[in-house]
């Protein structure tokens, strides 16, 4: 992991990093503790450099005595022309390159399969689209937000309302191990783990096997699960209604597809392009929160700016997948202000660069988080089950 020497939690009010002003004065210039060679330079350069350090310490300082939700805030703020623009610059394309694996499909130009990938790709951007109208971030009305929200879920399979009911949870009470269960990945602690008897240990390690988090998994959530208010059957008529609505509008061009095309046709077309999708998208939900040196704590020491900035990851991806899922990755940026629209994200980590090593992930590094799948409340981290099983 790349912290360079960022703490993981926040200990001390007025510095939401939990980097000491000296620490951060240099964060960005790749010597946080170059201070061996300091004695031979001259007093001027001794002196500039004092006052550089000054100044910075104390923009520092007025920085942090901020709340990074407060700072953040400008950045709320959408403009309805670059988020028509971002609705179009996805959607087009997603459905030309649908058509174009129509064609080929029925004139069996095998091929032309390939493309499914990058179909998958913009399916992925649009249920971002979707994401940040959940969080009322794509446009300023409500009403914008919400009926954009709707109509894409038609197509990510995802009924809106319901979904943004279930992410609402996760957002106010992720990291909190007293009040998972809803919009989140079921993790136990170690404690927890040894509790359970061998067939409880046994459908959690089911559960969190690569081939059912990223392969059953991801297809009985958006073909199956999302047909039902699983969780919120009790809440209301919304859910309900939000869930059977979607189903519906779903099923109407299925259904003409279907006779337009055959039912065998059309499979061949969207199945994997959901399927690919789907995985994708719980991939990038399971880096955003499951990696080793993630934040979780009991509800009596839990805080919601500590666990949006120590609880989610930078997961920093190459500029082109980046863009295709929508900057999703500066996650514990959109934890900590949610109602940032996708495409201001980069502006957050350009102007407070010391963002931009917070809970960092590379692409490589991200491959690792799959084996952490219990929270040692030992050493607040996530370990896998053989370190569990050792430290037993």
């Amino acid at each position: 992991m790349y912290w360079h020497g960022i703490s993981r939690r926040v200990d001390r009010p007025g510095n939401a990093l939990g980097l000491s002003c000296f620490e951060r004065s240099y964060e960005g210039r790749g010597e946080p503790f170059a201070t061996d060679d300091r004695a031979s330079r001259s007093s001027v350069d001794r002196n500039q450099e004092k006052a550089l350090n000054s100044n910075t310490a104390k923009a520092e300082i007025e920085r942090n005595h901020r709340s990074w939700i407060a700072s953040l805030a400008p950045y709320r703020r959408a403009s309805p022309l670059r988020s028509t623009i971002e609705i179009a610059v996805t959607a087009l394309p997603f459905v030309a390159l649908w058509v174009l694996l129509a064609l080929a499909v029925l004139n069996g130009h095998w091929w032309a399969l390939w493309l499914t990938v990058p179909a998958a790709g913009f399916l992925v951007r649009l249920f971002v689209l979707q994401h940040d109208c959940g969080h009322g971030a794509l446009f300023a009305r409500r009403r914008a937000n919400d009926w954009t929200g709707r109509v894409i879920g038609v197509f990510t399979l995802t009924p809106y309302d319901y979904w943004r009911r279930t992410h609402a949870v996760h957002h106010a009470t992720t990291g909190n191990l007293d009040k998972r269960g809803i919009g989140d990945v079921d993790t136990l602690t170690v404690r927890e783990y040894h509790a359970r008897s061998s067939w409880g240990r046994l459908r959690y390690r089911l559960y969190r096997h690569p081939a059912v988090m990223f392969g059953l998994g991801p297809a009985w959530l958006f073909i199956c699960q999302y047909r039902l208010p699983f969780g919120l059957m009790r809440a209301g008529l919304e859910p309900w209604t939000s869930t059977i609505v979607t189903t519906v509008g779903a099923a109407i061009p299925v259904a003409l597809l279907m006779w337009l095309m055959g039912p065998v046709s059309f499979l061949m077309v969207q199945l994997p392009i959901t399927l690919m999708a789907a995985t994708a998208g719980v991939w990038l939900f399971y880096i955003q929160h499951q990696f080793e040196e993630t934040h979780w704590s009991e509800g009596r020491d839990w805080d919601f700016q500590n666990a949006a900035l120590n609880g989610s990851s930078h997961y920093d991806l190459p500029r082109p997948l980046r863009w295709i899922t929508g900057n999703i990755g500066i996650h514990h940026v959109h934890h900590l202000a949610a109602k940032v629209p996708f495409y201001r994200l980069p502006e957050v980590l350009r102007d407070y660069p010391e963002l931009r090593d917070t809970g960092r992930i590379t692409l490589l590094e991200s491959l690792r988080c799959v084996r952490f799948v219990l929270w040692d409340e030992t050493t607040n981290r996530l370990v896998s089950f053989r370190q569990a099983h050792l430290s037993a």
